[in-house]
């Protein structure tokens, strides 16, 4: 459960929630229900309350433990609210946590990043994501860019943390995402493999696939209007069809981030195409190393992994011009 704050919901709530679901459709013996929290935000109820509710994974937006770049960030909590945070789930007996750390922010160094990265390793969650800052439309920070560390520095940090991790017995299995213990985020690789999804509730996403193909849908988001819709009985979402000439583009944008890629049967399966579509698309790309095919998946090198945008521009429909190879 995410997107805006979920955990601002009492456990109760949820709980009313998922036994919802559960009457209406049958859910798998080991499923993964994952809770967004943000420090700072969890008033409602212990953490036992949301564990006896049915949640049995935490992902806790911590971005850093650094004061200053909390307050830059504008995030509501300091680094005493997420330590205390983290240390109150696990006291409560949440075993699958996620830790959201964000790097490449404001004027840090790269030894300002390896101790957040090392602060949440002290914690040995069984998972972590690093994402780096990116400046989103519509944001403050994208009308009045701060200063942040260049090309080459972003690099390095990158670099610092995927080596710190592998040290302490994190797998990287996506490009921001890290775990240990085999836990890696069902729900991510579901959704990086383009299986289906459904969305629920006000501004939720959905990806269906049906006898007549692929299927995107989203609902009215904001919630007085989403509940307006439905108490009038009107339309209260979008349906839009991935066309079949898009379909390898928008199972490949997600699935080439993974570190094992993805299978062809399963590529075949979710889009429909014959497996030969995707090898003729990318023949050029694996002609120059930058992806390859193994025990029937494909996937990205360790070169052509730095270089995933330009291996999606082959994939879209009418590319009129393959990318040039770093040498040249």
């Amino acid at each position: 459960m995410g997107g805006g704050t979920p955990s601002l919901f009492s456990a109760k709530s949820l709980a009313m929630l998922l036994r919802q679901i559960r009457q209406r459709m049958e859910l798998a013996g080991d499923i993964e229900i994952t809770l967004e929290a943000n420090p700072g935000t969890l008033e409602h109820d212990p953490f036992e309350a949301y564990l006896e509710a049915g949640i049995n994974r935490l992902s806790l937006g911590i971005q850093s433990f650094d004061d200053r770049q909390l307050k830059t960030l504008g995030r509501i909590h300091d680094s005493s609210a997420a330590e205390n945070a983290i240390q109150a789930a696990q006291s409560a007996g949440f075993e699958n946590i996620n830790l959201d750390l964000m790097y490449g922010l404001p004027e840090q160094t790269t030894q300002m990043a390896l101790n957040d990265c090392l602060r949440a390793l002290s914690y040995s969650t069984t998972h972590l994501s690093c994402y780096q800052l990116t400046l989103e439309p519509n944001t403050y920070f994208y009308r009045y860019p701060p200063r942040l560390p260049d090309h080459d520095r972003q690099s390095e940090i990158q670099i610092a943390l995927q080596n710190t991790l592998h040290q302490h017995g994190y797998q990287q299995y996506e490009v921001s995402a890290y775990a240990r213990h085999a836990r890696e985020c069902k729900h991510n690789l579901n959704y990086w493999q383009f299986g289906d999804y459904l969305g629920i509730g006000a501004g939720a996403h959905s990806k269906l696939t049906g006898a007549d193909g692929v299927v995107r849908s989203w609902k009215q988001k904001h919630p007085a209007t989403y509940l307006a819709h439905i108490a009038n009985n009107t339309p209260y979402k979008t349906e839009t069809p991935v066309p079949q000439k898009e379909l390898l583009f928008e199972a490949m944008m997600n699935a080439l981030r993974l570190k094992d890629g993805i299978k062809l049967t399963t590529l075949q399966q979710r889009t429909g195409l014959p497996g030969n579509v995707a090898m003729d698309a990318l023949q050029q790309v694996i002609n120059q190393q930058w992806v390859e095919i193994t025990d029937d998946s494909i996937r990205c090198t360790e070169t052509g992994y730095l270089f995933i945008d330009e291996i999606l521009q082959t994939l879209l429909p009418e590319s009129p011009k393959s990318p040039e190879s770093p040498e040249s």
